[in-house]
């Protein structure tokens, strides 16, 4: 549910948002439209000044298979790393490749490159200086980049000649295949020569190095290539092996004799002869149990038969113990058999080691000279491996100082450009308008944040806590709104001032307000139309009415009313008893509203409204009309506003929507309260009609067909 609430909130956050930029637009689409004009006439006015520029680009291919020795150690063609193309980018936009190419095409005296470089340069140039510095504004004009990740090289030149950007972009791909044939094949003659006279020197050195070898090893013995021993050595070496192989083997089998015979022992210590594993296992001791087996199972039944004395019992126990002496006989024979075997087994292991010995005392003296022997023979290897390697190169260099291939070629020839590069006009008209539209949103926007007045009714509750009464519509600048309830009663300025008596009357109000005070803080905010067109509205309603203009200074109705009020004294001339009641009310066209006005501005200091005369007429109205409505003059700068306010039932506050200063209306309201004045609330004056405060957020369009504006 918190989440739903959050997205909800969001929501409505936005659609304020859209609302309120919407309403911004409609309000100040005029300084959008200026300023976007201005910024994109001048966009234009500047394209057009622009002169055109033509780019011509030549292709160039860097093939390294093109080259028959660019081959590697597996024979496969060689690559280009990413350092290795952008190299050759360099060169080919390089300040040398740019002065042949001036050179090449004469171009040290062309209008478009040589403009501006002698002027710049406050001195007189020598023909090289000038040929270099025709050179960089050369450059300046260059672009030289890889294909994406291709061999291919693309050369662009710009100019504002379509034909001369094409011949010198071909130049420069010319120079650089040019450049690259020549330089390969100088640099590879160079080599030839030194590699020729250092394989000279180097031949001797292995020659030299070959015989020291050999000689080396015959004297010392040293032998190569025999079987079982990697690169050779000596003949101490050769019988090693075979000798460290049988000592192993022999060591082998004295341990195992030596163990078994160790075995044997602890068996004949624990449980005697018999219990000797190897014993148990003889086949003749076998045979002598079992006889021994057969005789006492005799023994037994010649003792039972004939009794112990009998011939036959004693030749029988006889036979019994010549078996068992047989048996012990049997079993020390084969203990002594394995204690023979442990023993020569160890001697001749022992007698192989002697052999080792000396054999090893022999190798260590053949140590030294193998040592040096291997140091021979490494350098003369390294000798060797350098003189073939300076061969191979040799024979490299021979061939590529006779090849004239050149590791790239043009794969695409430039051409006059038919449609100039830029300036692009569409692009640049695009964005002018674009800068136009955003320079005119950021001048508005700022307009905005300037902007210190009130548009809503949150406003006018929140900032001078009273609230709002009404919002009355702007009309158009040649209509008179109080015209406008005549002409149009059911229009949306009448429905406003409807709603204004009904918020100011209350629609139940068992004692309604008699005398009603409209106001303002500043001038200029619509109060005197206000106060005229709701008398008007009250007079419509059947409500007895008076409109007494009080704002003497200004005197801004009679203006209005214009010949239907005529000549005569108003509420001047009443307050100084130099004209009765009845001499300065008029009616007016309006069936139940009379008028009194001010006849002409008064100037005066003295207080006209301030004593009890004003109190008094008042009072005297009150007895003969229903309601009375006071124009009042405005409450900042002015007293006489201060003094009539305090006279009447209700004072309402006039403010003109989006333009009257919070701090202005803040001002005039803490007066009127000051003063104990019943300020009821607020009427907004001159509001759009798309705005929050005529319901313009979300219902404007669902009142259409209640009003006849038209």
């Amino acid at each position: 549910m918190e989440v739903s609430h959050e997205i909800e909130g969001y929501e409505g956050r936005l659609a304020d948002l859209v609302i309120e930029v919407r309403d911004t637009l409609r309000r100040r689409w005029k300084t959008v439209v200026l300023i976007t004009a201005a910024i994109f006439a001048a966009g234009v006015g500047l394209v057009s000044t622009m002169t055109p520029q033509y780019v011509a680009t030549a292709r160039v291919q860097i093939d390294p298979s093109r080259n028959p020795l660019a081959k590697n150690d597996a024979g496969t063609d060689q690559t280009l790393s990413p350092e290795a193309i952008e190299t050759e980018v360099s060169v080919i936009g390089s300040p040398d490749a740019a002065r042949r190419v001036v050179q090449k095409l004469n171009l040290k005296n062309d209008p478009e490159l040589v403009k501006g470089v002698i002027e710049q340069a406050g001195f007189t140039m020598t023909a090289s200086e000038k040929e270099l510095a025709v050179a960089n504004v050369l450059l300046s004009k260059l672009a030289v980049g890889r294909d994406k990740l291709t061999y291919i090289i693309d050369i662009d030149f710009k100019s504002r000649d379509p034909v001369k950007a094409a011949r010198v972009a071909n130049a420069f791909a010319e120079n650089y295949l040019e450049t690259k044939v020549s330089n390969k094949a100088g640099t590879a003659r160079s080599q030839v020569e030194w590699f020729k006279a250092r394989l000279e020197k180097l031949g001797q050195e292995v020659r030299e190095a070959d015989a020291k070898v050999a000689q080396y090893r015959a004297a010392a013995g040293i032998v190569g290539g025999v079987p079982g021993v990697a690169g050779g050595g000596t003949i101490a070496d050769v019988r090693v092996a075979p000798l460290s192989g049988a000592i192993a083997a022999t060591e082998s089998q004295a341990a195992a004799a030596t163990a078994q015979l160790s075995t044997a022992q602890q068996q004949a210590a624990r449980g005697g002869l018999d219990a000797v594993t190897e014993v148990r296992n003889s086949a003749v001791v076998g045979e002598l149990r079992r006889q021994r087996a057969e005789l006492l199972r005799s023994i037994g039944e010649i003792q039972a038969r004939y009794g112990e004395k009998h011939p036959e019992s004693v030749r029988v126990r006889g036979q019994l113990e010549s078996v068992d002496r047989q048996i012990r006989e049997e079993g020390e024979r084969v203990l002594g058999s394995l204690r023979a075997n442990a023993q020569a087994a160890q001697a001749q292991a022992a007698s192989l080691r002697r052999s080792m010995d000396a054999l090893e005392a022999e190798r260590a003296q053949d140590t030294r000279a193998a040592v040096l022997a291997d140091s021979l023979e490494r350098e003369s290897t390294a000798k060797r491996a350098e003189y073939d390697r300076l061969s191979q190169m040799l024979l490299e260099s021979t061939q590529a100082a006779q090849n004239s291939i050149a590791q790239a070629e043009i794969v695409g020839r430039a051409e006059a450009p038919s449609k100039p590069s830029s300036p692009n006009k569409p692009l640049l008209y695009a964005l002018s308008l674009l800068v136009g539209l955003t320079v005119g949103a950021g001048t508005i926007a700022a307009q905005e944040m300037m902007v210190t007045g009130m548009r809503s009714s949150a406003d006018i509750e929140a900032k001078l806590g009273i609230p709002l009464l009404a919002a009355v519509p702007r009309v158009g600048k040649n209509v008179s709104p109080a015209d406008l309830l005549i002409e149009k009663p059911t229009s949306l300025f009448a429905e406003s001032m409807r709603i204004a008596r009904a918020s100011i009357l209350g629609v139940r109000s068992d004692r309604p307000s008699r005398i009603i005070a409209i106001t303002s803080a500043l001038p200029g905010e619509g109060k005197t139309t206000t106060a005229l067109s709701f008398a008007r509205t009250l007079a419509i309603g059947n409500a007895r009415t008076l409109l007494l203009e009080c704002d003497v200074r200004r005197a801004a109705l009679k203006p209005i009313v214009g010949h239907a009020y005529g000549d005569g004294p108003g509420i001047v001339e009443v307050l100084h008893g130099e004209a009765t009641l009845d001499e300065a009310i008029r009616p007016s066209e309006i069936k139940n509203l009379d008028q009194m006005l001010v006849s002409q501005p008064y100037y005066s200091p003295e207080d006209l409204f301030g004593g009890d005369d004003m109190r008094t007429l008042l009072a005297r109205l009150s007895q003969k009309y229903e309601r009375i409505v006071l124009d009042l003059p405005p409450l900042i700068g002015l007293a006489d506003g201060r003094f009539l306010a305090v006279l009447a039932d209700a004072t309402v506050m006039i403010v003109k929507w989006d333009e009257t200063p919070v701090n202005a209306a803040v001002a005039a309201i803490q007066s009127l309260r000051s003063d104990g004045v019943n300020a009821i609330g607020a009427i907004f004056t001159m509001v759009d009609t798309q705005a929050e405060a005529m319901g313009g957020l979300y219902y404007s369009k669902k009142y259409s067909n209640y009003y006849q504006n038209k």
